[in-house]
């Protein structure tokens, strides 16, 4: 089954998604909050150094390998204009937010994370269902390997047939394959009555 939880059972998996995910957002407000490219190197290092306690750096730098292009993108732009430091600081952050979220859904439950996207949507009631809201959350972030892999075999059978580089038509036709992914969700979800 494509999942973003790691199989391998470590401590981690013990704790409440509710402390995880508190932890990532505090996590995130001090790493935005850190000045300069060595103070946001140190918060980079610190998913670093859990990923690989935990045993799990493999795993969890093989999920941060789509954001090297998106690294490089921002580097060669902030060098282009003459302010690399900017965009050295971008990319830490990024990466080091990212990893951290990726520890987080690594190591707890898809049903867990829902149980809490649950309980925070209970206030916005009068509004939307929080079951609506939980289940969004929930399948967001199961669709993201899902999609890593779509985007893989489509690489790979452009890859077969031409020998171009497939550039931004694996964007445009990821995004087709996630509507069309998207249409037969709702499609199962409507002819199993919905979600309250």
């Amino acid at each position: 089954m494509l999942t973003l939880t790691s199989s391998r059972q470590t401590w981690a998996h013990d704790w409440p998604a509710g402390v995880k995910l508190g932890l990532l957002v505090l996590f995130t407000l001090i790493l935005f909050a850190l000045p300069g490219v060595t103070l946001t190197a140190l918060g980079l290092a610190l998913p670093l150094a859990l990923a690989t306690a935990l045993g799990l750096v493999g795993d969890w730098l093989r999920l941060l390998r789509p954001l090297l292009w998106v690294g490089a993108v921002i580097l060669a732009w902030h060098g282009f204009r003459g302010t690399p430091e900017p965009g050295v600081i971008a990319v830490l952050r990024m990466v080091a937010a990212l990893g951290a979220a990726n520890l987080v859904t690594m190591t707890t439950r898809l049903s867990d994370m829902q149980a809490v996207f649950l309980w925070l949507a209970r206030p916005l009631s009068p509004l939307v269902p929080p079951a609506r809201l939980a289940l969004a959350m929930a399948l967001m972030i199961r669709f993201l390997p899902v999609l890593s892999l779509r985007a893989e075999q489509l690489s790979q059978a452009w890859a077969a047939r031409s020998r171009r580089r497939i550039g931004w038509a694996l964007v445009f036709a990821v995004t087709l394959a996630a509507l069309d992914d998207a249409e037969h969700v709702a499609e199962a979800l409507r002819a199993r009555g919905g979600v309250g």
